[in-house]
């Protein structure tokens, strides 16, 4: 469906001098989404990290002409084929054209809220109704204050039948929810304690809602849940209540009775004074309870019960975020690691216990500390101890320092808790599980993919290995070398330097890292958003991105007056001031930062305002690590140094001064500064050969296949090679893809195969290579080092020459990072 520019600005109450004509069918909010410019309405939302009024140039450019703005930025006046619908809340813009289209239709729209089974009544709906409707749903979990009005927008003249979800976390959310879906039918699933924190109570969440059905014509809902009943009566709707219930034989739908068998359910159940039954695939209870709702639904829209029957029958999964794995030692792993929840563990458990239909396994729950219920740990916990003796598990492991307070609660036999993820893994608990299905329940910030990574039957696989504890090593081998009172900023820029920057700075800030460094704002927006509370040194910050800089607690780094003005003056407009900035010196290597002469102009500039303050000052050292420029490297260090004291005087207060990166630390740790920077070394190579530190990266693969080829037939693309022998050539999974240089090919590389070097024959392919294992002993199935112990990446770098920083940085993220710590 169309509207025109006009009319949208119509329906926002706009009048604009001027509009060009256009025609709008499709609404942004990600313009990383944009299809077709001409057609689109771009929203420009701001939120706590993000204005999206920065994309709307690019935009422009990609062909949009038309955008909800909340301001006017002076460039766009160049834009004069433009419309610029300025509003004072671009979401509520949205949420306002959203719900005036839904008013255009005259059809049944279901409206689906709760707190679990949501998507899956959805999505189970779409299957029982597909046949009799045209229906537009929600496209996956498209649920929130954005993504149910993009959802709503997809009606058009075709649509017979609308089916959309609401998802809130807050508050009277709902309220602007409700005039977007207007729903005539209305699906309650389970109330649970899913964000429950930001709620007074389960009482007043479930009122919220139940906001979404005061305008429908009917809502369904599970009316022997005493808390739902009772929130029904107090919103004054019951009347619109078409309710089942097991206990009621009054009830408009009544279930009579539920029989569970090996991998089916039967229910069987009255209405309108007929008994009638079907079947569903499935044997836990949320699935259950999930079809009953579906039942109602079909039946207030008069499928006939013999067809309902004959489609409940024929109900598909629904891809969830459970999933199972085969593990080691004959174990089955089901790994649940999204929701945190109360209820989310129950419909886990009941998974578990029809997981374990396929053979008798012994139950084992690994549980970490449950997030954002609203309740007491005491009560909490106690709810949980009942569902985990009910749901008939044989082992419990608590993680979590909660859970570990109310291990009491647990009257499970065997059982035993851990403070954290690291202190199960230590303990090699799980080295002796044996023939278990192990039911992997964790809020993410436990992080329980490390467990699952050690739990897993990995056969033929790529992965880059980590070893956290030689990355402890080699930070405190630096740190020993160094004067004990300065303070060591850690690089953990370009991913960690492709070892994974999340878990590296994790494992830095444990171990007290005085500072972290990263290239661009977003790499230090991630360490935020995991939790990383160092401070964090940005040293390329863009011109514009103070917002980003500031709202995340990041520390740029400032290298020309461009960048300090821009900072100055932002600062300024935000009322903020003494945000911490650190000033680059150019003291020879002539890459960025302030040259010698402009220091005075520099200080005199720093001094006449209050916006920004100097934390540290530093500079960059071209050739540390080479004895042949030592004399161009002390020049360096004095040239920074007059610098430097220039600045901290004229400041008339202390600042930190490094210059020493990994190599300066190893040549030149007797020289006296405030702080060092970590980079190279800290992953375990050394730019002047020192010897002490512990390798941290080992790249493995395996063998697909072993062939036996003929002297004088070639290998690869391009049959760059012959062979000059019989030969034996094994094919393994790692190409360039996957980060392996094409110059590799050829026998200019090698990997390791069972303590021998097997050279890199032909030329590197996309996702595979070939090498020579004539004279090894080597099967299919067998691992290959690509770099690590026994095959540096220093001789790698130096076969091509390149250098270890190309190679590590180089591994694809395809590749899988496994972090292990003994």
């Amino acid at each position: 469906m169309t509207y025109s520019i006009q009319q949208i600005a119509s329906i926002l109450g706009i009048k604009p001098d001027k509009l060009h004509p256009s025609q709008i069918n499709r609404l942004l909010t990600d313009s990383r989404k944009l299809s077709n410019g001409e057609e689109t309405l771009f929203f420009a939302l701001e939120t706590k990290n993000n204005d999206a009024h920065v994309f709307v140039k690019e935009l422009y450019e990609r062909g949009v002409r038309n955008f909800v703005v909340t301001k006017i930025m002076p460039e766009w006046n160049q834009f004069s084929d433009a419309n610029f619908l300025k509003v004072k809340n671009s979401l509520l813009a949205l949420q306002k054209i959203a719900a005036h289209h839904r008013n255009m239709f005259d059809i049944p729209v279901i409206g689906i809220t709760g707190s679990n089974g949501k998507t899956i009544v959805k999505e189970w709906l779409y299957q029982l109704l597909d046949k009799n409707f045209n229906i537009v749903r929600s496209p996956r979990s498209y649920n929130s204050q954005i993504g149910v009005p993009l959802s709503v927008w997809q009606l058009n003249g075709e649509t017979e039948l609308g089916i959309f979800e609401a998802g809130i976390s807050l508050p009277d959310e709902m309220e602007y929810l409700e005039p977007i879906i207007r729903p005539t039918i209305g699906v309650l699933t389970k109330i649970g304690e899913a964000h429950q924190e930001n709620f007074d109570s389960l009482q007043q969440k479930c009122m919220e809602k139940l906001e979404l059905f005061v305008n429908s014509n009917v809502f369904i809902y599970d009316e022997d849940n005493e808390l739902v009943s009772r929130c029904v009566d107090l919103m004054v709707i019951s009347q619109k209540g078409f309710s089942w219930s097991r206990k009621n034989r009054e009830a408009p739908l009544f279930i009579s009775n539920i029989e569970k068998k090996e991998n089916r359910t039967s229910i069987f159940y009255s209405f309108l004074d007929f008994d009638y039954s079907f079947m569903i695939p499935f044997t836990d209870d949320a699935s259950i309870e999930n079809a009953i709702n579906c039942l109602a639904v079909a039946l207030y829209l008069h499928l006939p019960p013999s067809v309902i029957s004959e489609r409940m029958t024929q109900l598909e999964p629904v891809a969830m975020r459970l999933d199972v794995r085969k593990g080691k030692n004959d174990c089955l792993i089901i790994n649940d690691t999204y929701n945190s929840d109360i209820n989310s563990i129950k419909i886990a458990l009941d998974f578990q216990q029809q997981r374990r239909m396929d053979r008798p396994l012994k139950k084992t729950i690994i549980l970490s500390d449950i997030l954002q219920t609203g309740l007491s740990p005491r009560s909490l916990y106690k709810k949980v101890a009942s569902m985990v003796e009910q749901g008939g598990v044989d082992k419990m492991i608590g993680i979590g320092q909660d859970i570990a307070v109310h291990a009491d609660l647990f009257t499970i036999r065997e059982k035993s808790f851990y403070l954290s993820t690291d202190d199960f893994i230590s303990s090699e608990e799980w080295k002796r599980f044996h023939e278990e299905l192990i039911l992997l329940k964790g809020a993410r910030k436990y992080h329980f993919e490390k467990i699952s990574v050690l739990l897993e039957e990995r056969i033929h696989e790529t992965v880059l290995e980590v070893d956290l504890d030689a990355v402890v090593h080699n930070f405190n081998f630096y740190k020993s070398r160094i004067d004990p009172h300065m303070k060591l900023v850690c690089m953990v820029k370009a991913n960690g330097y492709g070892a994974g920057a999340v878990e590296i700075a994790k494992t830095l800030q444990y171990h007290r890292c005085d500072y972290l460094a990263v290239a661009v704002a977003e790499e230090g927006i991630m360490l935020r958003k995991e939790g990383v509370s160092l401070p964090v040194i940005v040293l390329n910050p863009e011109v514009n991105g103070f917002e980003e800089l500031f709202s995340n607690d990041l520390e740029p780094e400032v290298y020309n007056f461009r960048i300090l003005e821009a900072f100055i003056k932002e600062a300024d407009r935000r009322g903020i001031t003494n945000y911490p900035v650190h000033v680059k010196i150019d003291s020879g290597m002539h890459r960025l930062g302030f040259m010698p002469e402009q220091i005075a102009g520099l200080v005199r500039i720093l001094k006449s305002q209050k916006g920004l303050k100097v934390r540290s000052v530093f500079s960059h050292l071209s050739a540390s690590e080479s004895w042949l420029f030592d004399e161009f490297t002390q020049q360096q260090m004095e040239t920074f140094r007059l610098a430097a004291d220039e600045i901290e005087t004229a400041l008339h207060y202390d600042v930190y001064k490094h210059i020493l990166n990994s190599a300066g630390m190893e040549r030149f740790s007797g020289t006296h500064w405030d702080m060092a920077r970590l980079g190279i070394g800290l992953y375990g190579v050394s730019a002047s050969g020192l010897k002490g530190l512990k390798n941290v990266c080992t790249l493995k693969t395996t063998i697909l296949q072993i062939k036996e080829i003929s002297s004088n037939e070639t290998i690869g693309y391009g049959r760059k090679e012959k062979l000059t022998r019989n030969a034996k050539i094994a094919t393994i999974r790692f190409g360039y893809a996957d980060g392996l240089d094409r110059q590799f090919g050829n026998r200019k590389g090698k990997v390791l195969i069972n303590g021998q070097y097997a050279p890199i024959v032909g030329n590197v392919c996309m996702d595979l290579c070939m090498v020579d294992v004539t004279d090894i002993p080597a099967e299919e199935g067998d691992t290959v080092v690509l770099f690590g112990e026994g095959l540096s990446v220093v001789d790698l770098a130096e076969s091509i020459g390149t250098i270890p920083y190309e190679i590590l940085t180089s591994i694809s993220h395809r590749v899988k990072r496994v972090y292990i710590k003994e």
